[in-house]
Parts: structure tokens; C-alpha cells; sequence
């Protein structure tokens, strides 16, 4: 792992590869989210939806494509995030988290963002400007 303020436009951060979604995950963040749509639970009301399975929330897959940045915090914080929900995570599949620099100044580092399933299709995509912090 390299230190962000090393990075440069077209570097890479290491990807994460989630284990696969399961009805436990989804379970336990309706919980902690209080949305208790059952579209993300429960496979007969995901189906009147006209859903070929229950769908993970789709703020569950951003807070997770949060994960890439958590070795860094030391370095710095996310101070902007922006995404839009590019498709639907189902029961099984894997995602895995990318980001890449697209842009840099002193102290801020543009990043576009995605997560993609198994067939490397994005379900997310987006951009997070991380700001670094100044030595002291």
C-alpha cells in the first residue's frame, strides 16, 4: 500500500473484492439503516416487485465502496462523495470496490469511483475528492 500523497492522475488504489452478498448482510443493514423495504429481504415481495430476486440496498453498496479509503484515513478524509446507482446487487453476487485518481492539487485528491458485480458490470459509479492532511 502506498501513501495517497504519492498518488498521481491514473494511479490506482488496491481494489476490494467483497464476499459475496448474503440474506444475513442485508438482514443485519436493514437493521442498523431502518429501511425495511422488503424488496431487500424477503424473496416473495422481491418477486410482486417484478424483481428476479431480493436486491441489496443500494446505500449498503456505497457505504461499503466507502471501505477502499478506510487504510488512509490517517492520511486524510473523504470530503466530498458523489454517486449515482448504475445497477442492481443481488443475493451472491461479488462486488468489488475500484478507484482511481483523476485529478490532484496540494491538498485534494479526485477520484473517480465504481463498484461492479462478478460480470463487471458497475453498480455504482461515481467520484470522491479525499483531502489530505497537511503535515503539522
Amino acid at each position: 500500500m502506498s501513501k495517497l500523497v504519492e498518488l498521481q492522475t491514473g494511479d490506482r488504489l488496491e481494489q476490494i473484492t467483497l464476499s459475496p452478498v448474503s440474506r444475513m448482510d442485508l438482514i443485519k443493514y436493514a437493521g442498523s439503516s431502518l429501511d425495511f423495504n422488503p424488496i431487500h429481504t424477503v424473496d416473495e415481495e422481491a418477486a410482486k416487485a417484478g424483481l428476479p430476486g431480493i436486491i441489496a440496498h443500494g446505500m449498503w453498496t456505497m457505504g461499503n465502496l466507502a471501505k477502499i479509503f478506510t487504510p488512509y484515513y490517517e492520511e486524510g478524509f473523504i470530503q466530498d462523495y458523489q454517486i449515482r446507482f448504475a445497477g442492481m446487487v443481488f443475493l451472491n453476487d461479488t462486488v468489488t470496490l475500484k478507484a482511481e485518481v483523476t485529478d490532484r492539487t496540494n491538498d485534494n485528491l479526485l477520484f473517480d469511483v465504481k463498484a461492479v458485480n462478478q460480470h463487471d458490470k458497475s453498480v455504482i459509479k461515481g467520484s470522491i475528492k479525499f483531502k489530505l492532511l497537511k503535515d503539522e
